[in-house]
This record gives C-alpha cells, structure tokens and sequence, in this order.
C-alpha cells in the first residue's frame, strides 16, 4: 500500500527553514570509563543539513549508538559542541533537552518502544505531554497520522494485537506527530522481514521527500542506500562519508 499523496499532505506544515533544522557536531568527543577508557566518540564533526537524509554504519563498538544519543540530546560530549535545532546542548539542563527532545525531535527504534497496554492511538499522542496547546486535538491528530500511515482501521488495537510492520507503523505516525525538525531512526527495519522493511523504507522516502531530515542508523547497506549519504564509522572516527543519493 503506497501513502505519497497523502504524506506530502500530513508534512507540508512542518517544513522548517536551514538554521532551524540542521545539527552540528564539531569535534565531539566521548569516553566511557568502563575499566579501560573506552573512546566512543573521538573527534567526531558532521552536519546535517535540513532536509538530507544520512545513514550511519559500522561495526558493533565504532560509536552509532553515541552518535545518535549525541543528535537525540540523550547524552552530553566531554569535549566539543553540539547544536540541534539552533540550540547548544551542551549548555542546556536535562529538562531543558527532554524539553527539546520532545519539540524538535521523533524517534524510531528497532524494538518499537509501544506501551504494550495502550491503543495504536493512545501511543502516537504520547510525546505531545510537550504540546499543551494541542490538549483538545491530540485523538484527531493520532488518527490523521495512522490512517496515513495504513492503520486507520486499528487504532483501538494495542501493539500485541499488530504485526510488527503495523507496530513500526505506529511508530513512524508517534515519530511524527509533534511535527519534528529531525527524525532519529535506530535500526527501523532490524526486527522486520525483508518485504516489511521494504516497505518502511518506503515511507522513510516519502518523508524524505516532503522535506524532512533524517538521521538513521543501520548495519545493512542496502537499507542505508536509501538516504543521500551514508558515514560511516570506526572505533569512533569517520572513516569515510560516502554520498549514494538514495533510491527515489
């Protein structure tokens, strides 16, 4: 089932200009002290343009998951800068990222991350707790998304009662329904079977076409070739950024 039209309709409002949407990290550095000095991050600088869509790839211990805790304003570097949304983190208090976090971002995870005991519907509204003014239009909001998203007719259903390409479903529409700058993707096809996943990255396009940016990370390379880019990373440098242009 192909969502394009209405895609470009449920993101057309949330277009955002440059300086608003794009991440820097300048020379971002990251050590966990678990026995010996682990250096997750080591002299870590990239952008993000408004509107490109990156992939992340390397071998387990290169630094993807801190990389993406650094963008997703989940952790703080020992050194340099980081700014998502014209904001430095590094500067802010953990209410003020959670604050940010729930504003500027919408995050996809590989296992879901469903409250197992609410509805398809109940869940998307979730990260609107940031959102008071929309107190009276959260139901209306969730069902738009779902039924853009194919799921119109669950929405009552709780996650056991979906698939798990229904439950990622449920999860791109909680993604985007405080109308993110950047959206984080953690390995969104890692629990899907290959004709599932296809049509994730499917929806993953579409998003990319009506102007969002995103930030995924994944091990497989044909997943990764959807976006514009893809850096990859070794015990916690860039080793290189390839430039693939997607499959659009």
């Amino acid at each position: 089932m192909r969502h394009e039209v209405v895609w470009m309709a449920v993101t057309e409002t949330s277009q955002q200009s440059p300086s608003a949407t794009t991440v820097e990290l300048q020379d971002v550095r990251r050590t966990y002290h678990l026995g010996e000095p682990v250096h997750a991050l080591d002299g870590v600088s990239i952008s993000l343009p408004a509107g490109s869509f990156t992939a992340v790839m390397g071998p387990s211990g290169s630094g993807k998951s801190t990389l993406m805790n650094m963008v997703g304003c989940l952790d703080t570097p020992d050194e340099g800068d980081v700014t998502v949304a014209g904001q430095d983190v590094t500067v802010l208090s953990g209410n003020e990222r959670a604050k940010l976090r729930g504003t500027e971002l919408g995050f996809i995870f590989q296992q879901f991350n469903l409250m197992p005991r609410l509805t398809a519907a109940e869940n998307v509204t979730m990260p609107l707790v940031f959102h008071n003014d929309l107190d009276d239009g959260r139901r209306q909001r969730a069902e738009t998304l779902l039924e853009r998203v194919g799921l119109g007719d669950r929405l009552d259903h709780t996650p056991p009662e979906l698939s798990g390409g229904q439950r990622q479903r449920v999860a791109i529409a909680r993604a985007l329904v405080n109308e993110p700058s950047l959206v984080l993707a953690d390995e969104p096809t890692g629990n899907l079977d290959t004709d599932t996943g296809a049509e994730i990255m499917e929806l993953f396009e579409q998003l990319h076409e009506a102007g969002r940016t995103i930030l995924m990370v994944t091990h497989e390379r044909h997943i990764a070739e959807h976006a514009d880019r893809i850096i990859h990373l070794v015990d916690g440098q860039i080793e290189e950024i390839e430039q693939v242009g997607g499959e659009r």
